[in-house]
C-alpha cells in the first residue's frame, strides 16, 4: 500500500478559520490514511495570547486523521521561520511533504491530487513543487492539458519533495549579483512583475517571506511550480486577519473544483500560459512608483 504524504498545518491566532480549514480537511477522501502535523507559534504580545489559547484548545481534540501531532512554540517564532523549520522537519523523516496555513479551504480530492502529483513528477528535475491552488487567470484558448507549469511557486496548498527543499537557499547568497543584474531581474519576474520587488523587500526586513525566497530557488534551478487549471484550493484569510496579507480582496474566491485531473508524466512548459500567469501579477503603475520611491526598487 503507497504510503501517503504527510500533511502539516501551520496556525497562529485565527480560530475560526482554522476550524474551517481542518474540517474540509477531515472531509478529503485519503484524510483518515493521512499523517497531520501541526505547528502551533506562539504569541507576539500579551493581548494575542487568548486567541492562540483557543486555537489550541480546538487543535487538542481534532480527530479525523491517521495521526496528529502538535507542536506548539512558547515564542512566536513568524511565518516564515515557522515555515522553514516546520517542513524541514518532516522532511527529514519523509520523502514528501504537503503544507498549508490555518485559512484554506479543499475540495475532497485535494489530497488524493497532491499525493498523485507528488507521486508522478518526483523524478522531474525542473518541477520542485506542486499546488491545488491556482489564480483566476485567462487560460489561453488551445490549452488542453489539466495542469500547466510556470516559475513560482504557490504558498496556498502547495507540496515539495525533500531532495529538492534541501536544495533551497533561503540566504539568497547570490542577492547582490541579482540586484545588479537587469536581465536577470527581468526573467526572474516572468512568473510575475512582483516577484523582485517582494524578495528585495524580504532582504531589506521589510517583509518577512519564506515563499519568495522558496520561488527563487526554483529559479535558482531553472526549476518550476506545478498548478491545476481548476483550483482545488480556496484561501479565506484575505479579509484582513492575516499576518501577512492584511488587505481586504475579492479576486481570491475562485471557484474550486472536484474531479480527476490528468497528469502526464512529459507536461512542459507553456509560454502562453506562463505570459496568462504573469499578466495576473501585474503590478499597477503607483505601486511600482512607490516601490522606486520609498524602497529603490
Amino acid at each position: 500500500m503507497r504510503v501517503h504524504a504527510p500533511i502539516v498545518l501551520f496556525c497562529y491566532n485565527r480560530p475560526q478559520h482554522l476550524q474551517q480549514t481542518v474540517k474540509s480537511l477531515q472531509m478529503n477522501t485519503l484524510a483518515a490514511e493521512s499523517e497531520l502535523y501541526i505547528y502551533s507559534d506562539g504569541p507576539k504580545h500579551t493581548q494575542e495570547a487568548e486567541a492562540v489559547r483557543e486555537v489550541r484548545d480546538y487543535i487538542s481534540g481534532i480527530t479525523g486523521f491517521k495521526n496528529v501531532t502538535i507542536f506548539e512554540s512558547r515564542q512566536n517564532k513568524g511565518l516564515a521561520a515557522s515555515v522553514i523549520e516546520g517542513v524541514s522537519a518532516i522532511l527529514a523523516k519523509y520523502p514528501n511533504v504537503i503544507v498549508l496555513e490555518d485559512d484554506m479551504l479543499s475540495t475532497t480530492d485535494f489530497l488524493a491530487f497532491m499525493n498523485d502529483a507528488l507521486n508522478v513528477y518526483a523524478d522531474r528535475k525542473d518541477i520542485f513543487s506542486v499546488t491545488g491552488y491556482t489564480p483566476p487567470i485567462d487560460v489561453p484558448e488551445g490549452y488542453l492539458h489539466d495542469l500547466y507549469l510556470v516559475p513560482r511557486a504557490s504558498s496556498w496548498g502547495w507540496g515539495t519533495w525533500a531532495h529538492k527543499w534541501a536544495k533551497a537557499d533561503w540566504q539568497v547568497k547570490d542577492f547582490p549579483v541579482l540586484k545588479n543584474n537587469a536581465a536577470r531581474r527581468q526573467e526572474f519576474n516572468q512568473g510575475g512583475e512582483d516577484l523582485w520587488p517582494m524578495l528585495a523587500k524580504q532582504q531589506q526586513g521589510v517583509i518577512d517571506s519564506w515563499a519568495i525566497r522558496w520561488t527563487y530557488s526554483q529559479f535558482q534551478n531553472k526549476a518550476y511550480g506545478l498548478y491545476p487549471v481548476h483550483s482545488k484550493i480556496k484561501n479565506i484569510g484575505t479579509d484582513g486577519s492575516g499576518t501577512n496579507f492584511t488587505f481586504k480582496s475579492g479576486e481570491y474566491g475562485h471557484e474550486m473544483a472536484e474531479g480527476g485531473v490528468t497528469m502526464p508524466s512529459d507536461l512542459m512548459p507553456d509560454e502562453k500560459m506562463i505570459r496568462a500567469f504573469g499578466d495576473y501579477y501585474r503590478l499597477p503603475f503607483l505601486l511600482k512608483v512607490k516601490n522606486r520611491v520609498k524602497y529603490g526598487i
